[in-house]
């Protein structure tokens, strides 16, 4: 039985950590996960899903800040294990510990070299992408540039976000994992070399890249607005006030960028640089998310045809 260390954080690793558990052909020695964060408005304290998990099979779980030179790093190297497995775990892998192991594979949530780094999945439904994909590589010391074990990839619906695709991709590379896991260990699986002339790049998402700019095209808004559903959510402006948008349409329609053209009951479309979208899901300041209509027939009962959004 291989021993291994599994290191991730979201709800995406804790996916690929179950595959792992519910495999007899390893043993999981030890769970590296990020430190527990306060979340929300209350600011309460919430472990991450993978250490949920971990604590649910009676697992160690360990935390650190930060792992290079920590004690936690000296407890992790005295287990002997095989091999690390990690899935968005959110810091560099020491080089003692990546020497200490046999091997040591990430599960990554593009189709490398294309979207290295940690919004690999906003960025794919942001730029519009068609696809979207995992890859198996290997772990070396810069971000994501590992050699390739395998990869696979599932088409990116009109109706996906970023919540539908993570759920998605996980259980993608949960599979690809334990499919390609044992004819990697075996050597029957040769790693490729990743080709540098065809590197981007997927950093973080910034808070001034959540703003909407309706100067931009519907397709664009659209793609930007599900592309940052349900985190970190986009938002634009209204009476001067910072306005979330979580779900929106494109429809037919034209007029001044940022104007509403359309005001019923139950609709809101809104100008664009090229076409309109329909707001579908808001979040006012200071109130809770809500349909378009409970906003309309509320908070924004006085939105008239001409008001403007996006003006702080």
């Amino acid at each position: 039985m291989t021993k291994l260390i599994f290191m991730g954080t979201p709800a995406f690793s804790a996916t690929i950590l179950e595959g792992i558990l519910a495999d007899d052909s390893y043993e999981i020695v030890a769970v590296v996960t990020q430190p527990d964060r306060a979340v929300g408005r209350k600011r309460l304290v919430q472990m991450t899903p993978v250490k949920e998990v971990a604590l649910a099979h009676h697992l160690p779980v360990y935390q650190p800040e930060k792992l290079s030179g920590s004690q936690e790093l000296s407890d992790i190297l005295a287990l002997g294990a095989d091999g690390i497995v990690t899935a968005a775990f959110g810091q560099f892998l020491p080089t003692t510990l990546l020497n200490s192991v046999d091997f040591a594979v990430n599960v990554h949530a593009s189709l490398l070299p294309k979207y290295r780094g940690g919004a690999p999945i906003h960025y794919a439904l942001i730029n519009g992408d068609e696809r979207a994909g995992v890859t198996i590589m290997e772990m070396i010391k810069e971000m994501d540039a590992g050699d390739m074990i395998s990869s696979d990839s599932i088409p990116i619906e009109e109706s996906d976000n970023v919540g539908t695709l993570f759920e998605k991709l996980a259980i993608l590379g949960r599979d690809l994992l334990l499919e390609s896991l044992p004819a990697y260990i075996a050597g029957e699986l040769k790693p490729v070399a990743q080709n540098p002339e065809e590197v981007t790049f997927s950093p973080n998402i910034q808070a001034e890249e959540e703003i909407l700019d309706w100067n931009k095209t519907a397709r664009q808004l659209f793609n930007q607005i599900r592309g940052m559903n349900p985190w970190p959510i986009a938002h634009t402006y209204w009476q001067g006030e910072r306005f979330k948008i979580q779900e929106a349409v494109e429809v037919e329609g034209s007029g001044p960028v940022g104007q509403v053209i359309v005001r019923t009951k139950k609709e809101l479309v809104v100008a664009t640089g090229q076409g309109a979208i329909s707001l579908k899901t808001v979040q006012p300041a200071g109130k809770p998310k809500m349909t378009i209509a409970d906003f309309l027939n509320g908070a924004g009962r006085e939105v008239q045809v001409g008001d403007h959004f996006g003006e702080a």
